[in-house]
């Protein structure tokens, strides 16, 4: 019984060497090794029957096993070399016109988002602004409680934020940067804070999750107007021409006074256009004097130090100063639109 299992397991692996010999890409055979090693192929079937075999003669027979498993192994990587020493040799041979012009390799290039972030943080640096950072997963107090905006608070429904559990979220806004700033350091502080935020909106001008970038200004002696020459000195630099801008009241928890920013249009430079639907005027981002209930949060003296605050999106910002019209664009991953600022 013992020597049919062997002369078996020969004959396979006689079969396969002169199926081996005819195969002539590397893909028949590895193709062919896989149907003879497989556990429905030749060698297997003949392993099944080695159930009715006493203990010594399946110890024979598995030796037998091994070893023609081990040839067809040595056979098989044996035909792969002299395939990969066949294209080698072709390789070394082959005819180089050494007078062709080589191919040009592509360069890559800064994201649209991140110049026009890096642009940003710039100009505000000529100001004396340092930039800071924070972590994107922030906590309740951080994001919310310090801001002056409780539980409770409505405007909690304005920033549709992305709930992590009782007290962590995805960050609504860089603002806690600011609140980590004012905990970690005395004052004067003059900050911005540019880094990618996360909320619930979704549709050609809002993304799910966008870039941001807020400043921070705390002083003995920080007025409104100096808000105002701040923006008014970064709109003209970043557009490169002169624009006015104007502030219209509006409500934010922690800013008193609040305000909208709006610019003129840089497309239009005023006169009204499609962008500006008519007005003349675009919106760039919100501002304000900090809310003394701020400070008193982070510990800051109110009655000897004021500030102000300001925010705007990257994304609108990039749109306003080359015209795309979908915030997907930046995200879409288009060499098409993407080699268009490189």
């Amino acid at each position: 019984m013992t020597q049919g299992h062997r002369d078996k397991l020969e004959a396979v692996c006689a079969e396969f060497s002169e199926l081996l010999s005819e195969a002539v890409t590397e893909e028949s055979v590895r193709a062919l090794a896989a149907k003879y090693l497989s556990k429905k192929g030749p060698l297997s079937e003949v392993m099944k029957s080695m159930k009715d075999l006493s203990g010594d003669e399946r110890k024979s027979v598995g030796q037998a096993f091994n070893k023609a498993k081990g040839q067809i192994d040595t056979e098989v990587a044996a035909k792969l070399q002299s395939f990969a020493e066949e294209k080698r040799k072709a390789y070394l041979n082959r005819w180089i016109d050494v007078t062709v012009p080589g191919r040009q390799q592509a360069t890559g290039a800064l994201h649209l988002l991140t110049q026009v972030q890096k642009e940003c943080v710039d100009i505000f640096r000529g100001l004396g602004f340092g930039m800071a950072t924070g972590p994107q997963i922030e906590t309740d107090f951080h994001s919310f409680e310090a801001l002056a905006i409780p539980k409770n608070h409505p405007a909690r429904d304005m920033q549709d934020t992305f709930y992590l559990g009782d007290e962590m979220v995805l960050r609504p806004h860089t603002s806690p940067v600011q609140i980590r700033t004012m905990q970690s350091q005395e004052p004067p502080i003059a900050i911005i804070a540019p880094g990618v935020v996360y909320r619930r909106d979704d549709d050609p001008t809002h993304s799910p999750m966008f870039m941001q970038i807020e400043g921070l200004w705390v002083d003995k002696v920080v007025r409104f107007s100096d808000l105002k020459g701040v923006l008014w000195h970064f709109v003209n630099t970043f557009f490169g021409k002169s624009l006015e801008i104007r502030f219209r009241p509006s409500y934010f928890p922690f800013v008193e006074p609040g305000a909208e920013v709006d610019m003129q249009c840089s497309f239009c430079d005023g006169a009204g256009c499609g962008v500006c639907k008519g007005t003349g005027w675009v919106e760039i981002g919100g501002a304000g004097m900090v809310d003394p209930a701020v400070f008193a949060n982070v510990n800051v003296d109110s009655e000897a130090w004021t500030g102000f605050a300001f925010g705007m999106g990257i994304e609108r910002m990039a749109m306003l100063k080359y015209g795309v019209n979908d915030i997907k664009y930046y995200y879409e991953g288009d060499l098409r639109f993407l080699r268009q600022f490189s």
